[in-house]
């Protein structure tokens, strides 16, 4: 096995959630309100219901190939050259993301906090932190999810006591329009759900891996509730003015002043959003090293931590020119190609695998039969 190195369910549980609402915190409120304008705090129950059925999909397919990942099994189920050809294409989706995932993080932290510093520095810097935690393994990635999950939870747990000026009539009229707002303000967030599949590179690595679904589903429960309350939050701030902040959730905190003393509190979200990002593209870096490994069938993965993270940064220069851009893509690009690839090719090899499971146990049945069913005709004929 390449990775030697063991995490825990709970461990696991931690890594997937901060690669879900990492990004989601920050963008979630201000895309659902765009569609969803008062009813947007219904949006991510919604959006969960993928997240649901995305961790299904990767339990199910790894109590069937309890040793693989995602990149590995599918040339068990579809067949060596397509099973390759479809594990590129995971590779080449996750490679891509991780650079967007970079690019999206360094526009942030230029447009709010360092406008003077070269967008090259942010990114390079981070991937290397990350190629840094990604070559000391899994176990290493697993414990700090584990240590930084308090300090991401934090603020998010104070913000209700903080903002102030709360207005319940934001929430009012309710459903004015029906479902199919809130329905529409699900669309984005569904693809950070879908992200969840991540688990089918760490599942192999689980000690308790009985533990995998329970922990699976509430991750997903825990970040559907998260970006609930958040969303519930922004609204009554800012109501359906929520859609035109780029990144409500900053905005909210900076204005945040208790007694003169509680102040100027986005820093404080801004270091700890820092650290829930380090995680999320350590998840998403190591899950393409080690799936490249898998496919190129290397006995190690570190050897192109360093090359596969030089890749990364080219492609958060090229896939994107710009944050107008990069907001066009999670508009119309994302919510499609993320479920497309984590959640519903997933569900279809899931489908292929029981089909080739019930194949063979038929044809083992048959087998079993035929020499009952000649040892029987023999007694008759000695009958």
């Amino acid at each position: 096995m390449l990775e030697q190195g063991k995490i825990s369910s709970a461990q696991m549980g931690k890594m997937i959630f901060l690669a879900v609402i990492a990004s989601a915190v920050t963008a979630v409120p201000s895309y659902s309100g765009k569609y969803a304008q008062n009813d947007l705090w219904l949006s991510p129950a919604w959006a969960s219901l993928t997240g649901f059925l995305t961790v299904y999909a990767a339990i199910a397919l790894n109590k069937l190939y309890p040793q693989k990942s995602v990149v590995e099994y599918s040339t068990d189920i579809i067949g060596t050259i397509p099973g390759k050809l479809f594990g590129l294409l995971i590779l080449f989706f996750y490679i891509h993301m991780t650079g967007l995932i970079a690019r999206g993080y360094a526009e942030f932290i230029i447009g709010n906090f360092l406008p003077q510093t070269p967008i090259s520095i942010v990114i390079i810097t981070m991937i290397a932190v990350c190629a840094y935690a990604v070559k000391a393994g899994v176990e290493s990635i697993g414990r700090t999810a584990q240590l930084f999950f308090f300090f991401f939870m934090f603020p998010l747990i104070l913000m209700p006591f903080l903002l102030r000026d709360m207005k319940p009539d934001f929430l009012f009229p309710m459903l004015e329009h029906g479902l199919l707002p809130s329905l529409k303000g699900a669309l984005i967030p569904q693809g950070y759900f879908s992200e969840a599949f991540l688990m089918s590179f760490f599942l192999p690595f689980v000690t308790d891996r009985g533990k995998g679904m329970r922990s699976g589903m509430l991750t997903i429960l825990g970040i559907a509730l998260m970006l609930t309350c958040i969303n519930l939050f922004i609204l009554l701030v800012f109501g359906t003015q929520a859609a035109d902040y780029l990144y409500p959730v900053m905005v909210a905190f900076r204005y945040i002043s208790i007694a003169d003393f509680f102040e100027n509190l986005d820093s404080v979200v801004m270091t700890v959003w820092i650290l829930g990002m380090f995680v999320k593209i350590s998840i998403f870096y190591y899950a393409t090293v080690l799936g490249t490994s898998q496919w190129l069938g290397l006995a190690d993965y570190r050897p192109i931590v360093l090359p596969i993270g030089i890749l990364i940064a080219a492609l958060s220069f090229w896939s994107i020119p710009n944050l107008n851009q990069a907001s066009r893509f999670d508009v119309i690009s994302f919510p499609f190609y993320g479920p497309l690839m984590q959640t519903i090719c997933p569900l279809l090899l899931l489908g292929l695998a029981l089909l080739r499971k019930k194949g063979k146990q038929q044809s083992q049945a048959q087998m079993t039969m035929a020499p009952e069913q000649a040892h029987t005709h023999t007694e008759k004929q000695e009958g």
